[in-house]
């Protein structure tokens, strides 16, 4: 985190917005999925884990439970089969099959697009929720990860001691116009460019504008 980060002024980050929205008008999440609640899946698996990993956990799984019913008929075992490489796995198994019971059993198998009904979900925590929100119902709810939470403090476009504080950061002063793909930009951002150990300052096109102070060459 850059010593003393400061926010950000408006004309300033709207300009890191302007650059990001123009090197990726629009800006994809990427993990794989095949509908909401194959969505719901990935992202619940992704905790702790990359997201090549998890989609090459789910490649064959969502191609035979892509649906709460289905996945309950695959049982915790079944499941555990496909996604024994990712790290955490018994724990997510036994959530996936929690939360898919209950999506068959209170919700009609439809997956709930409110963020308190889809943190009501066993494994299902407010950043899951916000992805959710935004990458399907395209809602602008800011998912806060360890990249954002980097790129937010080192660079004063969001600064916050924790991740709610990020988020509301974010929702007070990136303008509502790019509300939308922010997290997306950031996550991109921070997992590419702006890494943990030796961020690519060189390659970075918003170095002029970043506040941290100890830029690489």
């Amino acid at each position: 985190m850059a010593k003393n980060a400061k926010q950000l002024d408006y004309h300033t980050i709207r300009e890191i917005f302007t650059r990001f929205q123009a090197s990726e008008p629009e800006p994809k999440g990427e993990l794989d999925h095949v509908n909401v609640y194959t969505l719901v899946v990935a992202v619940a698996l992704s905790a702790q884990a990359t997201d090549k990993g998890v989609n090459k956990a789910t490649a064959e799984l969502f191609k035979i439970a892509d649906t709460p019913q289905k996945m309950l008929e695959l049982g915790e075992e079944g499941l555990i089969e496909h996604i024994k490489t990712i790290g955490l796995y018994r724990n997510k198994a036994k959530n996936v099959i929690k939360l898919s019971r209950i999506l068959v059993e209170d919700y009609g198998g439809v997956v709930p697009n409110s963020r308190a009904a889809l943190q009501s979900l066993p494994g299902v925590g407010r950043k899951t929720a916000n992805v959710v929100l935004n990458m399907w119902w395209q809602q602008p709810a800011q998912a806060v990860d360890t990249h954002i939470f980097r790129l937010g403090n080192r660079s004063g476009i969001a600064p916050g001691k924790d991740v709610d504080a990020v988020e509301r950061a974010i929702e007070d002063h990136i303008p509502a116009d790019f509300q939308l793909h922010a997290h997306h930009w950031m996550i991109l951002h921070g997992r590419y460019i702006c890494v943990a150990r030796k961020p690519k300052c060189q390659a970075c096109h918003i170095r002029d504008l970043c506040q941290y102070e100890e830029k690489t060459e």
